[in-house]
């Protein structure tokens, strides 16, 4: 019996302690935990980012027009060479014997002219003598000396040795254009054979080489590339692919600076020359090439190395700036409390563009490129558009929540002004004031607080907080 009792005892215990846990833990209600961000004084440099490859301004790839098996290389990679210097020969046997065989025929067609010549001379003589002939004859036949018959052959002997004379003419002309004809062969083969030596075209140096001694090479079909001379690397170029977004605000004869990885702690500089008008267009994201131009005194940067282009497209110096996240977060709150929360402060529908605004303060923050701030804006809900990225929405308004030292939210309206992606320039303060050091929410985060025990922020209520607040 004591057993049973000491039983039910642990039993009963058991229970209680169960309610008592269930209860306190009903008893609790969820409240935010919000994360802030101070409100800092200071410079933002509203930049365009991108990234290019460095090139030689101007860059000739030598080929070869005649096919045959590479006998000799003048140059290599890294080799400074001059206009005209031979850098590479080909194999030449079979293009000399080429232009002896074009020689003699030439020869012989010139052999073929001489004896065309002669016949002519020889039937322009026969031609006289039968038209001689016929003279003669025809005066013997009107005096009944010959007969009738003999004057007719006297005449078609003189014709016959007229249209001789007319067939030499036509082979003298034939044979004086087979000699034109031999001639050009001559010339094209003498051509080919000094196509086996190539030159290079320009002063420069000797980038690629894409052949070695005994290499055949094929121009059946197109030139094979056998060099890339660059012509000058202390003049080059970075082509840096800029989103559709930002080249209207790039201009020619624009500083820059940029960085490659070979030398981490060197900054170099250059100038805009260009945007080019092309278009890339990978994966429905549009991008135009904007030329660089810099100096390149120790030839330190290599064709084909990798940029990462920094063009400055606007500055602000000592000024009120608030974190972009702060400009994207939103109370999760009822429409009517984020209301009532703006009324108290100031701030009308119309004035926080709640009425056919298209989104809180995100692209307010975002100023003007791609960036963070511009996540705020609302979604395109036309279907055709879905597929292609949002585009940034310039705002000049937007709302930021200042949490307070006792823990309430107040909304202060600003208008905004350029943005580094990370803060967002405070141009004017519409409604509600912010100082360096306050404290801006930029997110919040679910939390348990007991019930009864106050809120951290008036009106709240209905829903659980989220991140960002949108």
């Amino acid at each position: 019996m004591k057993y049973l009792r000491s039983k039910w005892a642990i039993v009963a215990a058991l229970v209680i302690a169960v309610g008592i846990f269930a209860a306190f833990d009903f008893g609790r209600t969820s409240s935010p935990q919000y994360f802030t961000s101070n409100v800092e004084r200071g410079d933002i440099h509203d930049v365009v980012e991108a990234t290019g490859t460095i090139n030689a301004v101007t860059t000739v790839q030598v080929g070869s027009q005649v096919s045959g098996t590479i006998a000799k290389l003048s140059a290599d990679f890294n080799s400074h060479v001059k206009k005209n210097q031979v850098i590479a020969e080909i194999d030449s046997s079979l293009f000399q014997g080429a232009l002896l065989q074009a020689k003699a025929d030439l020869a012989d067609a010139q052999a073929n002219l001489l004896a065309a010549k002669a016949g002519l001379v020889k039937a322009q003589a026969t031609a006289e003598q039968t038209s001689s002939d016929y003279a003669r004859n025809s005066a013997l036949a009107q005096e009944g000396v010959i007969s009738r018959q003999q004057l007719d052959l006297a005449k078609a002997n003189a014709d016959t040795a007229q249209a001789a004379v007319s067939a030499a003419r036509a082979q003298v002309t034939q044979a004086a254009a087979q000699v034109s004809q031999k001639a050009a062969a001559v010339s094209v083969a003498k051509t080919n054979l000094d196509h086996t030596i190539i030159r290079s075209p320009i002063d420069g140096t000797v980038v690629a080489r894409s052949v070695d001694v005994g290499q055949t090479v094929a121009a059946s079909l197109q030139a094979p590339t056998l060099f890339s001379i660059a012509e000058d690397l202390t003049k080059m170029q970075v082509y840096a692919a800029t989103d559709e977004s930002d080249v209207g605000q790039i201009k020619a004869g624009q500083p820059i600076t940029f960085k490659v990885d070979a030398f981490p702690r060197d900054t170099f500089r250059g100038m805009v020359s260009q945007v080019r008008m092309n278009p890339t267009t990978v994966q429905n994201v549009v991008t135009y090439n904007t030329i660089v131009d810099f100096d390149n005194p120790d030839t330190k940067l290599f064709p084909g190395m990798t940029a990462y282009v920094t063009i400055p497209v606007a500055t602000a110096t000592n000024v009120v700036k608030v974190p972009n996240g702060a400009l994207r977060f939103t109370p999760d709150l009822k429409p009517e409390q984020i209301a009532a929360l703006e009324q108290q402060a100031g701030i009308t529908p119309k004035a926080s563009g709640r009425q056919g605004r298209q989104g809180r303060g995100g692209a307010a923050g975002a100023g003007a490129n791609t960036g963070g701030a511009a996540a705020g804006a609302n979604a395109n809900t036309n279907p055709e558009a879905q597929p292609r990225p949002a585009a940034p929405v310039l705002q000049e308004t937007g709302i930021v929540w200042k949490l307070t030292a006792d823990k309430k939210l107040v909304p202060v309206q600003i208008k905004t002004g350029i943005t580094d992606h990370t803060f967002t320039e405070v141009a004017q303060l519409l409604h509600g004031a912010i100082n360096p050091g306050d404290q801006l929410v930029t997110g919040a985060a679910s939390a348990s607080k007991p019930a009864g025990s106050g809120t951290p922020a008036p009106g709240m209520g209905g829903g659980a907080p989220r991140m960002g607040g949108r």
